[in-house]
């Protein structure tokens, strides 16, 4: 019989897993709800669809947070939340989700590039390379743009990849908010909370500015591609989030960090599956990327 350790190490590398399948197939499900409707729509409906499963755990939080609090919580639900829902949406009407799913993986180097300009964080050596050769390969995969022939690399620059870059700067926003500024709440109720303060904004404009509800009585397949949104609410925002939060306690904030390699993968490969084309400009540009990933992100050997 497996001892506990092997039993503990299974579990948690089936929780890095099925986190990297979540987070990796958002961009896919992106991809089939733009079919049918708009940016805006995809955008508003996810974080209608978040922001309302985690509805019951948000409320019996508001009375304990204090007015200071509340506002750092309104500014995590934009910028971690609201923003990048509309920004990764915006992108994908013009990048293939495969890309879009790369260029994801500077979040962590945002996260330290963000902290060293606005909240005095420690920056390396090792991080700015990173953020460099990472930043490299973006420019690459914008000039190569998502259905460039890969023959001539000015032929189709694709700016829509730096929205994918905008998002990434909000993720690190975020988090060093949530790190130096509200440390003392449970990252449920973080999350929640600022989830329930931007859910108004989002439902009133997709009610009452978007043809979201002429889309799905009147539209072919609509509510399958608002399945796809629904899913992305409440499978890649809510449950990710608990699963997170979970994997967290249980290993270190090194392999934790891990999940960061994988998720490209799986957008990767659902895009290739969907019938993406890459070309070598892109293999160069996403190799750039997750070797800046890395570098920016692997820890120094302790001496021994």
């Amino acid at each position: 019989m497996p001892d506990a350790t092997s039993e503990s190490q299974l579990k948690q590398w089936a929780m890095l897993v099925l986190l990297a399948l979540i987070w990796g197939s958002s961009f896919i499900l992106i991809k089939k709800a733009l079919l049918v409707f708009s940016a805006g729509e995809v955008g508003a409906f996810r974080i209608v669809m978040a922001g309302t499963v985690l509805l019951p755990f948000a409320i019996p939080q508001i009375k304990l947070l204090q007015k200071k609090q509340l506002t750092y919580l309104l500014t995590i639900g934009f910028v971690g939340s609201f923003i990048p829902a509309f920004l990764f949406a915006t992108a994908q009407t013009n990048l293939s989700s495969s890309l879009a799913g790369v260029i994801n993986a500077l979040t962590p180097l945002m996260v330290v590039a963000v902290g060293a300009f606005f909240f005095q964080a420690r920056i390396t050596l090792r991080n700015a390379i990173g953020l460099l050769i990472a930043f490299v390969g973006v420019g690459i995969l914008v000039v190569a743009g998502g259905e460039g022939t890969g023959t001539e690399l000015f032929s189709t620059m694709n700016l829509y990849g730096l929205l994918v870059v905008a998002a990434t700067i909000c993720y690190g926003l975020n988090v060093n908010i949530i790190k130096f500024r509200v440390q003392e709440i449970e990252a449920k109720g973080i999350t929640s909370v600022s989830l329930m303060m931007v859910l108004p904004l989002a439902a009133i404009y997709l009610w009452g500015f978007t043809d979201f509800s002429f889309k799905l009585l009147h539209v072919e397949g609509a509510w399958k591609a608002a399945g796809y949104v629904a899913a992305l609410g409440i499978v890649g925002t809510a449950a990710a989030l608990v699963l997170f939060n979970a994997m967290v306690k249980l290993v270190t904030p090194v392999f934790a960090s891990s999940v960061t390699y994988l998720v490209p993968m799986v957008a990767l490969f659902w895009g290739v599956l969907d019938g993406e084309r890459l070309f070598p400009f892109h293999y160069l540009g996403i190799l750039a990327v997750i070797l800046g990933v890395w570098l920016g992100n692997r820890k120094p050997k302790s001496p021994k």
